[in-house]
């Protein structure tokens, strides 16, 4: 084989990229125009501040949830399906705005929000979740 051919065989294998990378921007271009965003909706948690302290005695209404699901009212366990009547039966006696739920931290969050669920049933009280 002679020096020419073998220069013309180099030659002749090369492929110009630059096509190729004008198509791929013109793509990645098209993919981040026509990509909508969705905002994911939340809910609204409003934290306490910090450096009040309040000293009054007025009553909690307390839903403790521990890492087996078992769900207690001010420290008596009740029935995730009776909750909204004992809920209910402590607001009769007592003026309570907010519900304060604390689940345990190896809690089951499925659970989390069937109780919250059961306290929306009573309605008129703000959910605060605690630690």
């Amino acid at each position: 084989m002679s020096k020419r051919s073998r220069i013309y065989d180099e030659q002749k294998a090369e492929a110009d990229m630059t096509p190729m990378l004008d198509i791929v921007f013109i793509l990645l271009i098209f993919f981040i125009v026509t990509t909508s965003f969705v905002k994911e909706e939340g809910f609204l948690v409003s934290m306490p501040d910090g450096g009040k302290s309040n000293n009054t005695n007025t009553p909690i209404l307390l839903i403790r949830i521990n890492e087996n699901g078992i769900v207690s009212l001010n420290n008596r366990i009740t029935d995730i399906e009776r909750l909204p009547a004992n809920i209910e039966n402590f607001l009769a006696t007592n003026s309570v705005s907010t519900a304060v739920v604390i689940p345990h931290y190896e809690t089951n969050y499925d659970k989390v929000v069937q109780v919250i669920d059961q306290i929306n049933v009573v309605g008129g009280l703000t959910v605060s979740i605690g630690k």
